[in-house]
């Protein structure tokens, strides 16, 4: 029987408040304090605390259940300021020892778009964390939003993780399935783990869509969908927020995924695995190459999400060339508040994509428009530029931004 390899994403940006021109020079409270504490409990209420609560009755009742988390630094500060209780019921997953928890960068951030260094270092600063808060040394790897590529693959072999994770789509696999352990083109070969993105997104965009022709989705459907499927591993990987948030709990999703999994471990010979279990456990189907950035967003599934239009790519430019100064001036409130907007969200909210794409876009971003969200970005950049210090020195070759190739 087909094993399964769980994974959600768990993260909330650091949201702007409504920033104008009139504040630059005069206000350096850049984000949305009190809008960010009530989102938080609202998520932490319909979501992080009901689906944790859930989880660990599984992890309970079937020692042969596991999942995977990968959170970021960013939820983990607002879960320390705003809600305790989540970071509380997290730890206890950790506890069971059936839990994995991923490595990322800190700020869910476009680092590796923009600066070698700054992606050291916030990969690093999130290892610290998850060290910090979970006692536990991630070992695998799931960049922010999926992004992927060679190049990427060959710098975390050289910083010793055990594996990748990546979605697994055609531009990457071809005709081949996302339901193998595969090799990154990289020196020593780094594994590499592939969501599958049809089962995953069933569950995460289809579940409550009537007009879907498999509504409703129920337990037994999913579980014969999964044990008919062909390979060695179907890796579903998705957003945690996809319990009570982005799926109400009237919806019904508790209630299917729990009963999924209750009748996936009454079966003899099913298993659910981790990112690192399956990557020792199962051996490789050959290499796949990824000469360009791929990620999970949106219907192109490359950079388009963040960096499609140059309201984006200006933004981005514009925040990684206070880089040398931020980190020279020492200043650790300059670099939290530079780290912060290094967030791949803010980039997202100035995507200007139509039909479904623009949709999701419209749906995720607190602005009314892109052009709004890029207005109180550049505000915000254009202060900051005035607080670091100025420096002649320039930075070393090595420390440039190396910026995505054009779309």
């Amino acid at each position: 029987m087909i094993p399964v390899c769980l994974y959600f994403q768990v993260h909330q940006p650091w949201r702007l408040r409504r920033y104008n021109y009139f504040d630059v020079g005069r206000e350096h409270r850049y984000f949305d304090d009190a809008g960010n504490r009530e989102l938080f409990r609202r998520v932490a209420d319909r979501c992080y605390l009901p689906a944790t609560a859930m989880l660990a009755r599984l992890l309970e009742r079937h020692d042969r259940f596991r999942v995977a988390f990968s959170v970021s630094g960013c939820l983990l500060e607002q879960a320390e300021e705003f809600a305790p209780e989540v970071r509380g019921a997290f730890r206890r997953l950790a506890a069971t020892g059936q839990v994995e928890f991923l490595a990322e960068t800190s700020h869910h951030s476009l680092a590796w778009l923009a600066s070698r260094s700054e992606f050291t270092a916030q990969v690093a600063l999130h290892r610290r964390q998850i060290v910090e808060t979970f006692g536990v040394e991630p070992r695998v790897f799931r960049n922010t939003e999926l992004i992927f590529s060679d190049a990427l693959a060959a710098v975390l072999e050289e910083q010793g993780f055990a594996g990748v994770l990546a979605d697994g789509v055609e531009p990457l696999l071809g005709d081949r399935s996302p339901r193998h352990v595969y090799r990154a083109a990289t020196p020593g070969g780094l594994p590499l783990l592939l969501r599958d993105y049809r089962l995953s997104d069933d569950i995460a965009f289809r579940f409550s869509n009537r007009a879907w022709p498999e509504w409703p989705l129920t337990a037994a459907k999913y579980e014969r969908w999964i044990s008919g499927s062909d390979g060695e591993v179907v890796s579903l990987f998705m957003d945690f927020e996809t319990f009570g948030e982005h799926q109400g709990r009237d919806t019904g999703i508790f209630e299917f995924f729990e009963d999924w999994v209750d009748l996936r471990l009454r079966k003899r010979g099913t298993a659910f695995l981790t990112p690192s279990e399956a990557i020792e456990r199962l051996e490789s189907r050959g290499v796949l190459s990824a000469p360009r950035e791929l990620s999970w967003a949106d219907e192109a599934r490359d950079l388009s999400a963040w960096q499609g239009n140059e309201l984006q790519r200006d933004a981005l430019k514009a925040l990684f060339a206070l880089e040398t100064r931020v980190q020279a001036a020492g200043s650790p409130e300059l670099l939290s508040d530079f780290r912060r907007l290094s967030t791949s969200d803010h980039f997202y909210y100035m995507a200007t994509k139509s039909a479904a794409d623009g949709e999701v876009h419209a749906y995720f971003s607190p602005y009314e428009s892109p052009y709004d969200a890029y207005i109180a970005f550049m505000n915000v950049a254009s202060d900051l530029e005035r607080r670091v210090p100025r420096r002649a020195a320039s930075r070393p070759a090595e420390a440039r931004p190396r910026l995505s190739p054009p779309l």
